[in-house]
């Protein structure tokens, strides 16, 4: 039955750096909050989106939360987020993510910018470790959620930590901010 640990072999997370980006390793290393016990698994990079990475690692996907990083424009400033939302769930980033930024345009942040600008891989992405000034907005379903499995700032690791630690993250706001997709018939 899938879970939040699936078939995978963690392991504390500050005790594999090289499983970790760097900013993602500090970023652990500084906290003090439950995100400090999170725990890291490797994974074969191929394999991490999440629809082939739930397949392959037996991890249900209501217990994956995925990192999106938005940016929001208004009067010639660009503002970036991150937004947490399980895997089930799709956010509503026009409406309540633009409105709770304060911005006019929103959209998902370009591929060079996200990764120049976190230091991270595409597709490991997080909000551990992002820019200090970086709105973190947590779902209320990825808070809720118990363990979940989210990026580790590589392709080839996934961190599992409490939804409830993402929501104690130095920037984060817990909100209301997506509803779940309906499966496909």
């Amino acid at each position: 039955m899938p879970s939040a640990r699936g078939s995978l072999h963690w392991s504390p997370a500050l005790d594999l750096p090289d499983l970790l980006a760097p900013p993602v390793a500090a970023a652990l290393g500084e906290a003090s909050t439950g995100v400090a016990a999170a725990e890291v698994a490797p994974i074969d990079a191929t394999l991490a989106d999440t629809a082939a990475f739930c397949a392959a690692y037996d991890v249900a996907p209501q217990a994956s939360a995925n990192c999106v990083i938005v940016a929001g424009k208004r009067a010639g400033e660009t503002t970036y987020a991150a937004v947490m939302v399980l895997a089930t769930h799709r956010a509503d980033v026009n409406g309540v993510v633009r409105r709770h930024l304060g911005v006019r345009k929103i959209s998902f942040a370009p591929h060079d910018d996200a990764v120049s600008l976190t230091a991270m891989e595409f597709g490991g992405i997080t909000p551990v470790g992002l820019p200090a000034d970086w709105p973190v907005l947590v779902d209320a379903a990825v808070a809720a959620a118990g363990d979940v499995v989210i990026g580790s700032g590589i392709r080839s690791s996934k961190l599992l930590v409490g939804g409830a630690a993402l929501a104690e993250l130095p920037t984060a706001e817990v909100l209301d901010l997506a509803q779940p997709v309906s499966p496909t018939p």
